[in-house]
């Protein structure tokens, strides 16, 4: 049996090994049991899901779960990226949301979010809660579930189109009828996930040639992560300057995080993405205000604050840390690493389409190529450059190399990296891995997953070389006790 733990973002697992109709039906129980201890049953929980394999069935045992609670279902018929999920969640004043999705991980797993009626990520207090109920349970015993013709007869499952007010939802934070009328091409890559069609749908119809690519539905992903980093993504930067596209916009498989490229079919990486969204919000909307960042995230989120008079805030990995943290501080961004921006006007939820839509009109109101308005960037608050590996276990074992090798390098910390010094060695609040900064402001981050079973290596640097050095000096510093 499997003992049910909420990672960074939710749950996720394996299909059929740990992922099964079985535990799924044991986290919506959970949420379940959750919102008639708070009060809120009677306000229903939103259910939604992703293109995966299964992924409408398994949001559907999670309402028949509900419905055996006497708890109506907000459902939409369509897989929908998961966002839309977090923003009905508030909007209909939800007691909770569902989405079934494992997001960019590979096409294998399956997972289960849940969401706060704040239109965000559960925080870990009520991810905690929601676990202590599931706790009480023995991990053996059936939860109670309704037919789902039974529980749509009885009038407990309410299905809704939630597009429209979606789209008023983003019209009231971005013109999409000046976007309509640019005169442009942007290729967009969402890479048979639920972002599929979005664009087409907002901004199609006008001066602006949209082109879409792998928009049909396939669980298998083309065979890659739905992730929108290289090499994943390597077909449609190939296609951006062949198709003559001004921009190149990508999502992951729940279009919760976004991809950027170049006319030229450069690849922009997440934190120059943070670092152009937020100076976008900045100069572009006169949106002076606090942006909150995480550990793995860029500097030039607290370069820019400083620069336009205003704070940073750097968090735990997740947007279950972000999401309070943007709220509790009137933020008007918050980001990760992963690709993944909440914005204050709108959701403090990642949403790729919303951030999609915003670097198309930072494109447009700026008027300039998209490769030079990374080269302005660079210039105001850079020069920055990152990547990072990832170095895959079997997930049997897992937790032993996770705590063997934290424990050795609480020990072992490097007092140098690439022959500079480092000065600040920060152990990340989540307790899964170590930040050491170098004295010219790169740093270097080794993190196990919360919810994979990886471990990161994280660079941030000045010049792309620096970057592949300090690659190198992570996996030597990792290499004992760890794979390659």
């Amino acid at each position: 049996m499997t003992r049910i733990k909420f990672g960074t973002d939710g749950w996720r697992a394996a299909i059929a090994e740990d992922f099964t109709f079985h535990n799924v039906r044991r986290c919506a129980r959970g949420v379940a049991e959750y919102v008639a201890a708070e009060g809120t049953a009677d306000r229903g929980v939103v259910v939604c899901h992703d293109r995966r394999f299964a992924s409408e069935y398994f949001a559907q045992a999670c309402v028949e779960v509900l419905a055996a609670h006497d708890i109506r279902s907000f459902m939409p018929p369509e897989a929908m990226p998961t966002q839309v999920g977090s923003f009905f969640t508030r909007e209909m004043g939800a007691g909770a949301g569902i989405v079934i999705t494992a997001s960019h991980n590979p096409w294998t797993d399956n997972g289960f979010k849940v969401k706060a009626n704040t239109g965000g990520a559960a925080a870990p207090e009520m991810l905690a809660a929601i676990e202590a109920t599931m706790d009480r349970h023995p991990e053996d015993e059936l939860p109670p579930r309704r037919d789902y013709a039974d529980a749509v007869a009885a009038g407990l499952v309410e299905t809704f189109d939630p597009y429209p007010r979606f789209r008023e939802q983003l019209a009231s934070i971005v013109d999409l009828e000046r976007l309509r009328a640019a005169q442009g091409r942007v290729l967009v890559e969402p890479m048979y996930g639920a972002g599929a069609g979005w664009f087409t749908r907002l901004l199609g119809g006008g001066r602006l040639t949209v082109k879409e690519l792998h928009t049909e539905r396939n669980p298998f992903f083309g065979g890659v992560n739905p992730e929108p980093i290289r090499p994943n993504i390597d077909a449609w930067l190939e296609e951006i300057p062949r198709w003559g596209a001004d921009i190149g916009i990508a999502f992951d498989g729940d279009a919760d995080r976004v991809g950027m490229a170049t006319e030229e079919g450069v690849f922009v990486n997440q934190l120059q993405v943070y670092g152009l969204l937020y100076w976008y919000l900045l100069e572009v909307r006169g949106q002076i205000g606090p942006a909150v960042y995480t550990v793995t995230s860029t500097s030039m989120a607290p370069r820019l604050a400083e620069i336009y008079g205003t704070q940073a805030y750097e968090t735990g990995v997740g947007f279950k840390f972000v999401g309070p943290k943007m709220t509790e501080t009137h933020a008007v961004i918050g980001g990760e690493e992963s690709g993944g921006f909440g914005f204050g006007m709108h959701i403090p939820e990642r949403d790729g389409v919303a951030s999609g839509l915003f670097l198309l009109d930072l494109w447009l109101t700026r008027a300039k190529k998209a490769s030079e308005l990374l080269a302005e960037l660079q210039a105001l608050a850079g020069p920055s450059y990152y990547n990072r590996i990832d170095i895959r276990f079997a997930r049997e074992g897992y937790d032993t190399v996770k705590a063997d090798t934290l424990a050795r390098l609480e020990h072992e910390a490097p007092e140098a990296l690439a022959g500079r010094p480092v000065t600040t060695r920060t152990t990340l609040e989540t307790g899964d891995g170590f930040k050491f900064y170098r004295d010219d402001g790169a740093w270097l981050l080794i993190r196990f997953s919360g919810t994979e079973a990886l471990l990161r290596i994280y660079v941030e640097a000045r010049s792309p070389e620096d970057v592949e050095t300090l690659l190198k000096e992570g996996r030597r510093i990792v290499a004992a006790g760890v794979p390659s």
